[in-house]
């Protein structure tokens, strides 16, 4: 039975006895027909001085090009602890059309651990991301057209990209203006993909409208003839462009199909972006349930570091317990086994493999802090032989393993999990959250932390326009932000045919990028680019509607 046909045979309770059940009132719910909503700031301020529950982060090892199943196993997780009498409730992302049109396919999970409705979530849901395509673009078109009628700022160089939520590569670099009306001025621009866009990190991290309103208008659009940044609120975009996004800045309410609370709010990419959902659901999760599962997008070298080294830090959250999520294609796949044959049994390859495993929890544990478990996500596929080697070679290193089969049972499959979880983060002993850099470190250092600590680089190089625009970063006087560091999602290296990584390796700074609004500065490594593009055969060719209405193909 494919995922479509799962959800589609699931018994959905309306949203508004969800949000009953959750705690929400009926003048803090905004439905969006029978089975979506969103939570505005009533609750938040009623809820304020409640106290949290217990964040926990699921991550992984280095993915393969299909991913590793973490929505999945955070779907199981979250249905598990309630298996057990736990209150729990998720903070995730919001899917992209990118990856759901391209190579991956959506991502609400699968078999009995889904979020639902499935299909809407996976396309345009609420409009989130559609609204924040929007004020993007709309920022795009005052710059140019403050430029068309005589440019009183002196504008010299655009750095402001639009954006568009779907993969297209020709979109990379475009040229515009070439209309050839009067005073129109011709230049190169681009396009990135909207979860990378710097409005969805600002959401992501806004508190509430005005901190929304106050970031768009710190937003570095470009610079002067004298050199100086010129800003959003320069041009006096800000207020209409946090009305656009209005409705988006406030969290989604769904289920699973075992009916446990979903809040599904921003979509940024961990390989282009900082990998994580809204601050906002997860602070309002976090005094809604007494166990909160949220996950960060890819690796734990991508999504977990920026989820500690952005978003607790600015947020100031402490996860009580990390899962570090394997499977045994992605432990064989680092093994050196090519991606068509990692489903036949090879413990040689295993061995090789459990080393990416190994640096992950490594860590977690040893930079971060956190507790950690590792999740085997179970397949039907996979051999009894392999599981227990995982097992038992975890074990001996002293590490807490649990296996999950949330795909065939749903919670059920996941009850060791959560009981481990209960007991771990129960434990007094836990060792605090700690970070990979310090923020007074300069921008050079703090790359150079990550490089090591995280991805276990022997040294960093930097290419001519890094150099300048790291200069430039630290004349401005934005040298203190954090760093948010863009890179393949395949190897802890940036190279991403490097999945053993058995040799020294360097990671290659092609250029540096100033997130103004949103607090934090992009580092470009290896060839990794901000609109990807499809596949040779997406998704997309396999998606279609029949003549009643039913959708085939996302998976």
């Amino acid at each position: 039975m494919t995922d479509i046909e799962i959800a589609e045979k699931a018994e959905l309770k309306p949203i508004y006895e969800i949000a009953k059940e959750t705690g929400i009132k009926d003048e803090e719910l905004e439905q969006y027909g029978k089975y979506k909503a969103k939570i505005n700031q009533k609750a938040f301020e009623r809820l304020k001085n409640k106290d949290d529950g217990k964040l926990i982060l699921v991550t992984a090892i280095n993915p393969t090009p299909m991913g590793e199943g973490k929505t999945t196993m955070s779907i199981a997780i979250a249905d598990g602890l309630r298996k057990i009498t736990k209150n729990s409730i998720l903070a995730l992302r919001e899917p992209s059309l990118g990856p759901v049109f391209g190579m991956k396919g959506g991502a609400t999970g699968g078999g009995k651990s889904q979020v639902a409705p499935m299909i809407d979530i996976n396309l345009h849901f609420t409009g989130d991301i559609h609204a924040i395509t929007a004020a993007n673009n709309l920022l795009s078109a005052m710059i140019d057209n403050h430029i068309y009628f005589g440019n009183e700022l002196k504008i010299k160089e655009v750095t402001w990209k639009r954006c568009m939520d779907l993969n297209d590569r020709q979109l990379r670099k475009v040229n515009t203006g070439l209309s050839g009306e009067k005073r129109l001025v011709p230049r190169e621009d681009g396009f990135d993909i909207t979860v990378a866009s710097e409005i969805m990190a600002i959401v992501c991290l806004s508190k509430d409208n005005q901190d929304l309103k106050k970031r768009i208008g710190n937003i570095t659009i470009g610079y002067n003839e004298e050199g100086n940044p010129v800003f959003a609120k320069d041009l006096k975009a800000e207020g209409a462009m946090a009305t656009l996004l209005k409705d988006a800045i406030n969290p989604n309410l769904v289920q699973t199909l075992e009916h446990t609370p979903a809040l599904i709010h921003g979509g940024p990419f961990a390989n282009i972006a900082h990998g994580c959902n809204s601050v906002r659901a997860t602070k309002l999760a976090l005094k809604l349930g007494d166990y909160v599962i949220t996950e960060a997008g890819f690796g734990s070298d991508l999504g977990a570091e920026k989820f500690m080294d952005i978003k607790c830090r600015k947020a100031e959250l402490v996860p009580s317990a990390v899962v570090c999520v394997a499977t045994l294609k992605a432990l064989k796949y680092h093994g050196g086994v090519p991606k068509d044959e990692v489903q036949k049994q090879n413990i040689e390859a295993l061995k090789i493999g459990m080393k990416n495993l190994y640096t992950h929890i490594e860590n977690m544990k040893n930079v971060y802090g956190v507790n950690v478990i590792v999740g085997l996500n179970k397949f039907n596929t996979d051999s009894e032989k392999e599981i227990e080697y995982i097992k038992s070679e975890v074990e001996k290193r002293g590490y807490v393993f649990s296996e999950i089969d949330g795909w065939a049972k749903g919670g059920d499959g996941a009850i060791d999990i959560a009981n481990k979880l209960v007991e771990i983060t129960s434990n007094s002993q836990n060792l605090g959250l700690k970070y990979a850099y310090e923020l007074n470190d300069s921008i050079e250092e703090k790359i150079s932390k990550v490089a090591k600590k995280i991805y276990r680089a022997k040294d960093v190089e930097y290419s001519e326009q890094a150099i300048k625009n790291i200069e430039k970063i630290k004349k401005l006087g934005y040298e203190k932000l954090p760093i948010c560091i863009a890179k393949t999602q395949y190897s802890l290296s940036d190279d991403p045919n490097n999945l053993t990584c058995d040799n020294d390796y360097n990671i290659h700074v092609r250029d540096v990028i100033l997130k103004s609004g949103s607090g934090f500065i992009v580092v470009l490594a290896g060839k990794i680019m901000t609109m990807p593009g499809l596949p040779k055969v997406p998704a997309a060719e396999k998606i279609d509607i029949d003549e009643n209405g039913n959708i085939t193909g996302i998976f």
